[in-house]
């Protein structure tokens, strides 16, 4: 079965974004990039493959799902559709006009429900926090990519729904000399069963 998987940048403090959704504090470059290149490069939209003079390696996800907040940067820069290479979902909770790539969902739970019964690679959501909050009983993996920055105030990795607490066991932690550690974690759930 496909797995869910929250990969994402995220400061000390927790934050994904800043108050107004910016994340220009987060760093930009550095040795961690041999990651975001590397393993997660089908998570880059398509000008970022553009400008790398690079394909999309396909290997790792084939659907992104994200809130309306997150696709808003896209739009405001004239790119309705920035990951052509993968499925796009975006969850919103109102009707809106979108790029015919895009699917629109107001029922999140139901929807990544529904594609992890479907053949394919692994689903990433992307973001926004209040989404992640949503539909943190489905997420399998968490890839936390967290920056070695304070944001004080912003929006939360899980925003600010309420939820039951869910515990994640750590897989794998590697530091970079950029400041930056890549946690990855795995929900109990999603461990194969120990004989």
């Amino acid at each position: 079965m496909r797995a869910l998987v929250y990969y994402v940048a995220v400061s000390l403090d927790g934050c994904i974004a800043d108050p107004d959704g910016g994340f220009d504090a987060l760093l930009g470059g550095g040795d961690h990039e041999s990651v975001v290149l590397g393993e997660y490069a089908d998570a880059l939209p398509a000008h970022a493959h553009a400008a790398l003079g690079v394909e999309p390696p396909r290997t790792r996800f084939d659907t992104v799902l994200m809130g309306w907040n997150t696709l808003i940067p896209a739009l405001d820069a004239g790119i309705g559709s920035p990951y052509p290479h993968l499925r796009q979902v975006v969850a919103t909770r109102r009707q809106r006009e979108v790029d015919p790539a895009i699917e629109l969902t107001d029922d999140p739970i139901a929807t990544v429900r529904r594609l992890k019964q479907e053949d394919g690679l692994d689903i990433w959501l992307c973001g926004g926090g209040e989404l992640a909050g949503t539909l943190l009983p489905e997420i399998d993996r968490l890839v936390l990519k967290r920056h070695p920055v304070v944001f004080g105030s912003g929006i939360r990795l899980f925003g600010d729904t309420a939820f039951e607490p869910r515990r994640f066991a750590l897989h794998r932690t590697r530091t970079f000399d950029s400041g930056v550690a890549v946690e990855e974690y795995i929900a109990p759930s999603s461990l194969p069963p120990t004989s």
